[in-house]
C-alpha cells in the first residue's frame, strides 16, 4: 500500500509570519498578550459559513473543495483578531479514506456506512493511501497561501481512540456500548485497530505539516469516556505512538504539537509525560493546579466553558478575566517558562451569537496585556 504523501511545499514559498504569538506561546516563550483561537472557530455560528455550506451542498462538499475550505477557514479571521487559524476539515477523514463511507446529514452528526464491528472488518483495515486525502493537503497549502503570513495555520486529526469510537459505533454515541464491548471482550481486535489508526494519524499529520501546517493538534475527544487504566492502555499509549512518529520541524522551523483530551483532567500527571509542546484542557480543570502540575514542561491551552458565550459581553469579559487570573501571570522575559493559549474547553456551539465571540477575543487580549503591565 502506497502511503506516500504529496511532495512538501517549501517554507520559502510562503509569506513570513507576521503574528507569531501563538507559536511562541506553544514553545513556552514570552508573548505580549495571551494568544487566543477557538475550537470550531469556522462553523455554523457564523452566517457566512452557513451561506458557503449552502453553496457547497453538503458538509463533505465543503470539506473536499479547496476553495470552499479555504474560504471558511478564513471567515472568522475576517471578523475577529484571532491569533491562529485552524484547517477546516473533520476528524473523521482518515477512516473515510479507509473506505468506511463517511457522510453528514444536515443537522446531524457524522455517520459511517460500513462500521467496524467484527474480526473480518478489523482485518480489512489498513493505513490508507495518503493520496486519497490529497484534498486535505491541497486545502492546507491553499489556506497557508491565503493567510499570507497573517497568523499560523493549525492542522489536526482525531486521536486513534476517538477514531475507533466512531469506526465501531458507526456514529456518535451516548454510551459507547459497541466500542467498549469490543474493548473488553476482544482487546486484541481493539489494539489491532488502534495500531493502524496510530500509524495512519501520524502519516496524515506529517503530510499536513509538509503541505504547510505550522502546528498540529490531536483531538482525543472521547478519551474521557474510558475508565482509569483503560485510558492509559487504549488512548494514551496510542497518542504516544502518534507523537513519536511526528515531524518535529519543517524546513528548520519547529512544529508545535498539541494534545487535547476532553475529560482528561484526571490523568494530567500522566499526560505531562507526553512528547508534545502543548496540553489542551477542558473547562473542568483548574488552570492554577494544572500549571503547578505540568506548566514547567508544557504550555497549557484552554479552557473557558463554551456556554459562557451565551452570557452578555460584560459577563463574558468577567469570566475571561477569571480564567486568565486562574492561570496567573505567564512567563515574561528570556528563555522558556509557563505559558497559556486561551481557548474554549470544547468546540463553540452553533447557537453562539457572533458578537459575543468578539467580546471574548477583545477581553482576552486586553486583560492579558494588563496582566503583563501593558
Amino acid at each position: 500500500m502506497n502511503v506516500t504523501a504529496p511532495s512538501p511545499t517549501p517554507a520559502s514559498s510562503y509569506a513570513p509570519l507576521q503574528n507569531d504569538t501563538f507559536i511562541r506561546a506553544c514553545l513556552r516563550q514570552a508573548t505580549e498578550h495571551t494568544p487566543v483561537w477557538l475550537m470550531r472557530q469556522a462553523g455554523r455560528y457564523l452566517p457566512e459559513y452557513r451561506a458557503t455550506r449552502a453553496r457547497a451542498g453538503s458538509f463533505m462538499g465543503l470539506a473536499t473543495n479547496t476553495d470552499y475550505a479555504t474560504e471558511v477557514t478564513l471567515q472568522p479571521l475576517e471578523r475577529y483578531p484571532l491569533d491562529a487559524a485552524i484547517l477546516f476539515s473533520d476528524i473523521l477523514t482518515v477512516p473515510d479514506a479507509m473506505g468506511l463511507g463517511l457522510s453528514f446529514a444536515l443537522g446531524e452528526g457524522p455517520r459511517f456506512a460500513h462500521p467496524v464491528r467484527d474480526e473480518a472488518a478489523v482485518a480489512q483495515l489498513a493505513v490508507p493511501d495518503m493520496d486519497r486525502l490529497r484534498y486535505v493537503f491541497d486545502a492546507v497549502t491553499s489556506i497557508r497561501r491565503a493567510l499570507n503570513g497573517r497568523v499560523p495555520l493549525i492542522g489536526f486529526s482525531g486521536s486513534p481512540w476517538t477514531l475507533a469510537c466512531y469506526m465501531v459505533e458507526g456514529a456518535g454515541s451516548d454510551d459507547y456500548r459497541l466500542v467498549k464491548t469490543m474493548l473488553y471482550s476482544r482487546p486484541d481486535l481493539m489494539h489491532r485497530m488502534l495500531q493502524i489508526n496510530a500509524d495512519a494519524v501520524a502519516a496524515y499529520l506529517n503530510a499536513q505539516i509538509e503541505a504547510g501546517a505550522q502546528a498540529v493538534m490531536i483531538f482525543d475527544s472521547w478519551g474521557g469516556v474510558l475508565a482509569d487504566g483503560a485510558f492509559q492502555q487504549f488512548s494514551l499509549a496510542y497518542t504516544t505512538q502518534v507523537l513519536a512518529q511526528l515531524k518535529r520541524s519543517q524546513d528548520g522551523i519547529t512544529i508545535p504539537r498539541i494534545v487535547f483530551t476532553k475529560g482528561g483532567g484526571l490523568w494530567l500527571q500522566a499526560m505531562a509525560e507526553l512528547d508534545c509542546e502543548v496540553l489542551g484542557l477542558d473547562w473542568s480543570v483548574n488552570l492554577a493546579q494544572a500549571r503547578a502540575l505540568v506548566g514547567h514542561s508544557k504550555a497549557l491551552q484552554g479552557n473557558i466553558d463554551p456556554n459562557v458565550l451565551f452570557a452578555q459581553p460584560a459577563q463574558i469579559a468577567s469570566e475571561v478575566g477569571r480564567v486568565l487570573d486562574s492561570f496567573g501571570t505567564p512567563h515574561m522575559g528570556a528563555g522558556r517558562g509557563a505559558t497559556h493559549i486561551f481557548n474554549l474547553g470544547h468546540g463553540i456551539s452553533q447557537h453562539t451569537p457572533p458578537e459575543h465571540v468578539a467580546a471574548l477575543v477583545q477581553a482576552v487580549h486586553s486583560h492579558s496585556r494588563s496582566q503583563r503591565g501593558a
